[in-house]
């Protein structure tokens, strides 16, 4: 029983329908290694331990009776960006420290549907802007494969929590690519879906056009698992598209029956592959494991056919246009008047505004601010924003001319593997770190990122796979064919191979 966090999710449920442990048990076992190890990782911000047993003892109870729900009493954790009714939801800033959400967000109400425990809210950047999770007001997450090195962002906690063995799954949020990137540092595998897919509704803005909720897991069929009781749509949310409810579970199953023996189960598939994607800045030991991935996917029956998309540096300059525009306009809510943070005895409501969001916003989240107020601005709007939504308008035209030739596209995931903490980055260096995943919010596909080797310093590396809207379904197939016949995914950090 001490090893039940090294379980997949599939195993888990299986163990609880074949009572070989129960919920109750399985909760405890992922609480005390929380309360013995996450002050290493700094995952957690709020510990919910007392609710999520109360939960799991009424899960075994509703199992004995019949339940057939497969997620009936699996743990799990929620990013902090997810309103959860009765529970602080902080975004990981000192501006909503105080904030006890009044309501659930609908995945959260999802998730608890399909017999979820929730062990608690997990760390992350501040509002989400930020690239390895040290600009948190609740401090830096450390990466569970090595403590001296960052989990990437902004979804770092999610990440950090699931690599170190804290829950099977966590939910996690992506706007540049901030299930992508921490998931490729982290060892881990996790998807965005596309845009719509999953209702915003409680899920704290950032980029209102680029947000979308996803899940993380350490493989495919981890993340199709939580994926499943997220999508659908949803009348609160105006973004919330109508479209066909796929099983991803049972398209991942299907896809291992019709491969059958066949030793080239991808065969027929077509992965494009943009020399863009492999400059200058790209680290070498990332670009070798990369290919040698790509090199195991050709093995395996898939087609790499040569593709051609945006210049990912024009479409960075793009995002970094957009997304502080947005920001800007919907972080102009927290004034110090209506919920959060308020300064101390304010002179007048100027000063009440002025230093409320001083105080209260991190320099990340204010430098962010600025830049979109200045791009919004009267002189301004038109030779910045506009341009920058022109451009974006060209960036899905050049993906749409790609898919015309492949199924899916591949890249790394980040130029890098995860860097150290504390290492000071100046923002554009940082913002570098998003360079191969933005194009995807931008275009509103869906893209996930797979691990596919280490550095020579134990680091995971990540490869990025996108699709075309709504296929979903097509990723993860394509990722879990790879997962069956390697094994970057049974790889474990060095937290998660400590027993408690």
């Amino acid at each position: 029983m001490s090893e039940l966090h090294l379980l997949s999710t599939q195993q888990l449920i299986t163990g609880l329908q074949d009572k070989q442990f129960s919920s109750a048990e399985l909760t405890e076992h992922y609480i005390k290694r929380i309360d013995a190890l996450d002050s290493k990782i700094n995952s957690f911000i709020t510990h919910t331990s007392e609710t999520a047993r109360a939960q799991a003892q009424a899960a075994d109870e509703m199992r004995a009776q019949g339940d057939k729900r497969p997620l009936l009493g699996v743990p799990m954790a929620h990013k902090d960006i997810f309103c959860t009714q009765g529970v602080l939801t902080t975004c990981g800033s000192k501006m909503l420290h105080n904030f006890i959400s009044p309501y659930d967000a609908t995945i959260v109400t999802n998730i608890d549907k399909a017999g979820m425990i929730s062990l608690g809210k997990l760390n992350m950047d501040e509002f989400a802007m930020g690239s390895d999770n040290e600009s948190s007001h609740y401090g830096a997450v450390h990466n569970p494969w090595n403590l001296n090195h960052v989990p990437g962002g902004s979804s770092g906690g999610s990440a950090a929590a699931v690599a170190a063995g804290f829950v099977p799954v966590a939910t996690a949020s992506d706007t540049g690519g901030s299930i992508r990137q921490p998931a490729s540092f982290c060892g881990l595998t996790g998807i965005k879906p596309t845009y719509g897919r999953i209702s915003r509704f409680g899920m704290i803005a950032y980029a209102s056009s680029l947000d979308q909720a996803g899940s993380m897991g350490r493989s495919a069929m981890d993340c199709a698992y939580l994926l499943q009781p997220m999508i659908g749509h949803d009348p609160r949310d105006a973004t919330s598209i109508k479209h066909d409810m796929p099983d991803y579970v049972q398209d991942l199953n299907a896809a291992v029956t019709a491969a059958g023996d066949n030793a080239k189960p991808l065969e027929g598939l077509r992965i494009g592959v943009a020399k863009e994607y492999f400059t200058s800045g790209l680290d070498t030991e990332v670009e070798q494991a990369v290919r040698a991935a790509l090199k195991q996917y050709e093995a395996l029956g898939a087609t790499i056919v040569e593709v051609n998309i945006t210049d990912p540096e024009i479409t960075l300059a793009t995002y970094y246009m957009l997304a502080p525009a947005e920001a800007s306009s919907n972080l102009s809510r927290f004034d110090g008047v209506r919920f959060g943070y308020r300064c101390e005895n304010p002179t007048d409501l100027l000063d009440l505004y002025t230093r409320s969001r001083s105080e209260g916003f991190g320099p990340e989240v204010q430098r962010r601010i600025l830049t979109g107020t200045y791009a919004l601005s009267a002189g301004y709007f038109d030779a910045y924003y506009t341009k920058a939504q022109k451009v974006r308008r060209i960036i899905v035209k050049d993906f749409e001319d790609a898919f015309a030739n492949c199924d899916v596209i591949a890249s790394p995931t980040a130029p890098t593997a995860a860097y150290k903490l504390g290492e000071d980055l100046d923002p554009a260096t940082m913002y570098l770190g998003d360079v191969y995943t933005i194009g995807v919010n931008l275009a509103g596909l869906p893209a996930l990122s797979q691990p596919v080797g280490l550095t020579s310093n134990g680091l995971p590396i990540g490869l990025q796979l996108i699709g075309q809207y709504w296929q979903e379904s097509k990723l993860l197939s394509t990722a879990h064919l790879f997962q069956q016949h390697t094994d970057h995914h049974l790889q474990h950090s060095t937290i998660a191979k400590e027993t408690v």
